[in-house]
């Protein structure tokens, strides 16, 4: 049997990890993929150079705030996930509209197309950041919201409107919350690739303030597989949290990248914090493990090395990233 799955933001980073996986040879049956991506500054097609030739794939550029591309793509798929946000916090302190434009609006053009033409599942991929900062412990997933940047609340509300549609109109929603992702094709404006590509350019580490801000690292490659757990067995109107169980403060991770670049303490420098800047998320993805059997599988240790060394052999994909965005 087929199953038609549209991945709006397929191009971006996690996006197109999913669609990597779907068309892979451990991928289900049957399955074919249309990804919907704006292809702006975080987007890149050399992200799906892997699959780019498989015949179940299908490329549309285009926005998902455009009701007319959003209503022709819904009507030929049995499911949705998205994907598609602007996700860089310090982007949306900066300015906020275009993060609620994409992350809101573009949320509800796809909820209304997926009512219209029948969409079996929808699932939206959401962030820890939704819960906001924790004193201790980690957030389940009937913890109130209380996001913090614009980001985060535009998520929030994204998150909000979704399961809204389950309730009020019997659409199937799905909303999963993960923690802070890294991999291969990351961009460097986000921590991991930053610190590394600073490193590999002879540049210094940006800590904000005292460092001592806690996050909670999941692979993406983990990620991934638990969304497809989610679309495949999840329950309607249910919120999964997706983690990968390792906690740490962003000073302790710049040692460790330090180490893996041979690099000394006297590269970090300690900058102004950001505004509002939350000092812990974790989150406690018990849910998810008794219902469908998810665990993470990529160690950190081993997979941050990887990830190190996938920076230093691609240093092509993304020096020009460094000016362009």
């Amino acid at each position: 049997m087929t199953s038609r799955v549209l991945v709006t933001g397929g191009a971006g980073f996690i996006g197109s990890a999913y669609v990597r996986t779907l068309l892979g040879p451990a991928g289900p049956p049957g399955v074919e993929v249309t990804v919907l991506d704006k292809l702006t500054y975080a987007g890149s097609l050399t992200r799906l150079d892997a699959v780019r030739g498989d015949g179940r794939l299908t490329f549309v550029e285009g926005d998902v705030c455009d009701p007319a591309t959003v209503r022709k793509l819904a009507a030929g798929h049995d499911d949705i996930v998205h994907f598609a946000a602007e996700s860089h916090v310090d982007r949306s302190i900066e300015d906020g509209s275009g993060f609620t434009r994409t992350n809101v609006v573009g949320t509800q053009t796809l909820l209304d197309a997926a009512l219209r033409h029948g969409v079996r599942t929808f699932v939206q991929i959401s962030t820890d950041e939704v819960y906001g900062s924790l004193p201790r412990g980690a957030a389940v997933e009937d913890d109130p919201l209380r996001p913090s940047s614009p980001y985060a609340a535009s998520k929030a509300a994204a998150d909000l409107i979704a399961l809204a549609h389950h309730h009020t109109r019997g659409l199937d929603v799905r909303v999963t919350r993960c923690t802070n992702n890294f991999g291969p094709y990351q961009h460097p404006e986000k921590v991991i690739p930053r610190f590394v590509t600073a490193l590999l350019t002879g540049g210094n580490l940006p800590v904000y303030g005292d460092g001592a801000q806690v996050r909670d690292w999941l692979h993406v490659d983990d990620h991934v597989h638990a969304v497809e757990l989610v679309r495949t067995g999840g329950r309607p109107g249910r919120v999964y949290n997706i983690g990968g169980g390792t906690v740490l403060t962003n000073l302790d991770l710049a040692h460790r990248l330090l180490e893996r670049c041979g690099a000394g303490p006297d590269r970090i420098t300690h900058v102004t914090d950001r505004p509002g800047h939350d000092r812990r998320y974790a989150v406690d993805h018990g849910r998810i493990t008794a219902e469908l059997g998810y665990r993470p599988q990529v160690g950190f240790d081993a997979a941050l090395t990887g990830t190190v060394d996938w920076y230093r052999a691609h240093r092509t994909w993304w020096e020009p990233l460094l000016t362009s965005s």
